[in-house]
């Protein structure tokens, strides 16, 4: 039986195939500070050099809604508590940085994947 961490793992991996095959470089995978975790994290060479914190969102179905719609306040202000200290940990901070969505939908087909850059920003 599928698992939603199946489900989740396999949208990661879409995911990050994905943005690899655009020209990203995946840097690093489910970096957690304290409760928290942000999904990917990428260098964007195209966009100036910017890091990219990516969370991803995957559904095998829509009878839940669209999966951005899950992206609520809350967790958009815990992605950016990680990735400030991601940004403080690795030294990067005061580098270019941004918050993108990938949402990948699970078919019987090929998984459908949609990029939202700049879904949000740091407050």
């Amino acid at each position: 039986m599928t698992t939603t961490n199946d489900i989740g793992d396999r949208g990661e991996d879409v995911a990050a195939a994905y943005l690899e095959e655009t020209g990203y470089r995946v840097l690093e995978r489910n970096y957690h500070f304290e409760r928290n975790e942000v999904d990917l994290v990428c260098f964007d060479p195209d966009a100036g050099g910017e890091l990219v914190f990516v969370e991803v969102k995957t559904r095998s179905g829509l009878e839940f809604g669209a999966p951005e719609a899950s992206i609520t306040d809350e967790k958009q202000e815990a992605l950016i508590k990680v990735a400030q200290a991601y940004l403080h940990e690795r030294q990067f901070e005061g580098a270019p940085a941004r918050f993108d969505v990938v949402t990948v939908l699970l078919t019987d087909a090929d998984p459908e994947v949609s990029h939202y850059e700049n879904a949000f920003w740091m407050a």
